[in-house]
């Protein structure tokens, strides 16, 4: 599904990636670890078109992304790429449901659809009672499983998480966890995570070691 050529990446001076070669299947979940400094999320980034690369290949079911201008990319990356960051990053002045909605909105589809998606995505979350409440009035748990509904509310065939559970305790992470592989195994959801999480990195089908701007090692359970 996701085909990775020789991508490079600096920032200045910092050669941050050093020739990434990856291919990622439909239905995988994929872990990525190594020390901070690794470029660990700046590949993510790349993956899910939040960064372009100096050089290489990034290949999303057939179509070359870079190939791309910067409207077909943001249309491409809402209607097909889900993102789970650390920090949930929801409005705060927008309830759970409305938070939930907003790229259902961004992408043009009729408003009751993407509701009532909305709602059965949040509900299948455990936060059926928690709809019409503001970010506020949630707890961290909640308000990063209301930012998983609002990655999913236009199916995309792949979610890119960076830390996902980095801000979570370990009753909510391993919640968060828990879910993650639920959608992989219920809907064949892939899933591309960085963490430095160590349980939730065993739990992958593989788990890529990067060091040093490069993948220096892979393990498959």
């Amino acid at each position: 599904m996701l085909q990775v050529t020789n991508i490079h990446k600096k920032y200045g001076s910092l050669q941050v990636l050093k020739g990434i070669d990856l291919e990622i299947g439909a239905g995988e979940v994929v872990s990525i670890v190594g020390a901070s400094g690794a470029g660990k999320s700046t590949l993510l980034h790349i993956l899910g078109t939040l960064d372009t690369a100096d050089s290489g290949e990034v290949v999303f079911d057939g179509k070359n992304i870079a190939r791309m201008s910067a409207t077909e990319m943001a249309r491409f990356r809402n209607r097909h790429i889900g993102f789970i960051f650390q920090f949930h990053n929801l409005l705060p002045e927008f309830t759970a449901l409305e938070n939930a909605c907003l790229p259902g909105y961004l992408a043009g589809r009729p408003e009751k659809e993407v509701q009532e998606q909305a709602e059965q995505l949040l509900g299948m979350l455990g936060l059926s009672h928690r709809l019409n409440h503001k970010p506020s009035e949630m707890s961290g748990g909640e308000q990063q499983r209301t930012a998983v509904a609002r990655a999913l509310i236009n199916s995309p065939k792949i979610i890119f998480a960076d830390e996902p559970s980095g801000n979570l305790d370990s009753k909510n992470a391993q919640e968060l966890h828990d879910i993650f592989f639920r959608l992989r195994n219920e809907f064949n959801q892939t899933f591309v995570i960085v963490t430095h999480n160590e349980q939730l990195a065993g739990m992958a089908d593989r788990t890529l070691v990067m060091k040093d701007g490069q993948i220096v090692s892979e393990v498959t359970i």
